[in-house]
C-alpha cells in the first residue's frame, strides 16, 4: 500500500499513526503514507488501541465489532480494518471507490 487507505471487497485498510496522550481526539491529517490521528488515552494495556477503535468506529458510522487491528498492537504505526463504513470523516482524506 503506498497511500494511507484502500478499499478491499466493501472493507478500508486504513494505515495511520497513533500519538497517544493527547490534549484531544483528532484527526491531524496525513503524514508520510499514514493518517495522523491523536488520541487521549495513554499507551497503557491496551487502552489507546481500545480508545482508538472506538473513535474509528464513531467516526465512520460503524459498529465498533466492525473495526479491526491487523498490525500495530503495541506500536505507533497502525493497519485498522473497517468494514463497511458508512461515513467518511473530515480530515481523512479518503474517497469512495469507483463502482
Amino acid at each position: 500500500m503506498g497511500e494511507h487507505y484502500r478499499w478491499q471487497e466493501g472493507c478500508l485498510l486504513l494505515r495511520c499513526r497513533l500519538q497517544p496522550r493527547s490534549s484531544k481526539d483528532e484527526i491531524v491529517g496525513l503524514q508520510g503514507d499514514r493518517l495522523k490521528i491523536r488520541v487521549t488515552s495513554p499507551p497503557v494495556d491496551g487502552k489507546a488501541n481500545q480508545h482508538l477503535i472506538a473513535l474509528i468506529s464513531r467516526w465512520f458510522g460503524t459498529p465498533k465489532s466492525a473495526v479491526s487491528l491487523l498490525q500495530g498492537e503495541t506500536g505507533r504505526q497502525k493497519t485498522l480494518r473497517i468494514e463497511s463504513p458508512t461515513r467518511l470523516p473530515d480530515g481523512a482524506a479518503i474517497e469512495r471507490p469507483e463502482i
